[in-house]
């Protein structure tokens, strides 16, 4: 029998398991200090590490190695001859390590593979697994509060920052897991045996070309989106704003009586979420549904709150369907947005002066993102660029030309906005920022050509990494940048 075989419980034998873990970030060492505490032997192999991360694996006493390049990585795997290797959710497809373990019969999992393996050690939580081009955060951040504020006890976990395993071993337990799952993650997990997810409801928020360096075209993409919903029990939401979402959900494989819920700007038949005449509204989850609707809030009360813009409204309608296919209720969910706060980087306004409004949207990543943010303002100085991963961004400005009074093009690689804009928008001023201070020089161009009722909007469609150290740092410097050009206080 397979050393392997039965490891789907916190209390199988797991003791001098032989695991080989690919990479030591945040996520890493979460796997290491699992393995650690279940008995494993473990190797960990890693290009980098910090002297926290160092320290604590050589207090616990989990060996880790410094590899220069994936050769190396190879030869210390084969070296240690591992049961199983976890790998780093970024890690490429095309690794050698990965080509290693297809050779040598050895099954790569992930972090969150070995979670759902091992999530019955305090109490097993049910699991709702969250994806899509953009809106992840929100929506599972929202999901989980209003799940709280209905008296489950639930945590946002995932690719949100917080590793599945930490809540895994949280000594209180939960009811609910909140997974935000990115489609590195996905790409990884089965869909079929031992370790397959079995997610008790799912949602792909919506699909958009990203990440092609990654994952190699934009179909092997949308298939990693599409197992999100691989196994659901209760239900799969999908957005009728995106047919692909949809399209996802009629080819996957889901359990016996799970359902299929749509979510949009349309007034809702009956199993859906959409709007009527200023409210958003429930026919999925109310009782006779087939004649009635619930209310679970205006839209005049999220312009109050913040959240009216359009991309937002989808996401808490996603949520919504989420949590009430757990039990909350549309009391809840009201209830909970009134206390809830996006996170800072999401279009945040950073200040309002001389009539032009200042607008940090740097979690705007790719093409996807940054139309969401384009579209919600009328008049627009846009500040772009950074990695673009693949993707090209023509569609962007073709859609927003007319509204842009200027472009401010940051980023190392300033080919993609200078060619876009050389093509589709000639005429609107285009300037590029050459110097260190990026942002200060950024923040100084679109001053000169944004006049009362414009909004100078950082949304760069590209990741931040050639410039910056994330996207948080990104929007931080830029935040630091308008408050100093304007003369405001930044606290």
């Amino acid at each position: 029998m397979s050393r392997r075989a039965g490891l789907t419980s916190w209390h199988a034998d797991w003791k001098d398991l032989k695991v080989f873990v690919v990479g030591l970030g945040v996520t890493g060492f979460s796997v290491a200090d699992t393995l650690w505490e279940l008995g494993a032997n473990v190797l960990v192999a890693t290009e980098s590490a910090s002297e926290t991360h160092r320290a604590m694996l050589d207090a616990l006493g989990v060996t880790f190695t410094i590899v220069d390049d994936e050769n190396a990585t190879v030869v210390a795997s084969e070296e240690f001859a591992p049961d199983v290797v976890i790998v780093s959710p970024g890690l490429s497809p095309r690794h050698r390590i990965v080509e290693w373990a297809a050779k040598a019969g050895v099954p790569i999992w992930s972090d969150i593979e070995l979670a759902w393996r091992v999530r019955d050690k305090v109490k097993t939580a049910e699991w709702i697994l969250i994806t899509g081009t953009n809106g992840k955060t929100t929506t599972t951040q929202l999901t989980a509060h209003v799940l709280n504020t209905a008296g489950f006890r639930a945590a946002a976990v995932g690719n949100i920052g917080v590793p599945v395993l930490d809540a895994v071993r949280d000594p209180m337990g939960f009811d609910f897991l909140v997974v935000e799952i990115s489609s590195f993650q996905l790409h990884w997990l089965p869909g079929v045996g031992e370790g397959a997810l079995r997610p008790v409801s799912s949602v792909c928020l919506n699909v958009a070309d990203d990440h092609l360096d990654w994952h190699g075209t934009a179909e092997a993409y949308r298939a990693a989106k599409g197992a999100v919903y691989s196994n659901t029990q209760n239900a799969v939401l999908y957005s009728t704003v995106d047919p692909v979402t949809e399209a996802l959900v009629r080819d996957a494989n889901v359990a016996d009586g799970c359902e299929a819920i749509g979510f949009g700007f349309m007034v809702p038949d009956t199993g859906e979420l959409g709007t009527i005449e200023g409210l958003l509204v429930d026919r999925a989850f109310v009782p006779d549904r087939r004649n009635n609707a619930q209310e679970i809030v205006t839209v005049d009360h999220l312009a109050e709150l913040g959240f009216a813009t359009p991309h937002m409204i989808l996401n808490i309608l996603a949520a919504s369907g989420l949590a009430m296919s757990v039990g909350a209720s549309a009391e809840a969910v009201a209830a909970a947005l009134d206390s809830f706060e996006v996170d800072h980087h999401r279009c945040e306004t950073v200040a309002d002066f001389g009539g032009i409004r200042w607008v940090d949207d740097s979690k705007a990543t790719n093409a996807h993102a940054a139309n969401s943010s384009l579209r919600s303002f009328p008049s627009l100085v846009w500040i772009v660029g950074g990695l673009f991963k693949g993707t090209a961004i023509d569609e962007l400005v073709q859609a927003h030309a007319s509204r842009i009074r200027a472009v401010i093009a940051i980023g190392v690689d300033r080919d993609e906005p200078r060619r876009v804009m050389s093509e589709w928008a000639p005429d609107v001023p285009f300037v590029e920022i050459t110097g260190e201070n990026v942002m200060g020089e950024a923040v100084a161009a679109a001053a000169q050509f944004a006049v009362d009722g414009d909004t100078v909007l950082l949304a760069p469609a590209a990741a931040s990494m050639d410039q910056f150290t994330d996207y948080a740092d990104r929007g931080r410097q830029f935040a630091a940048a308008v408050k100093a050009h304007l003369g405001i206080d930044n606290e």
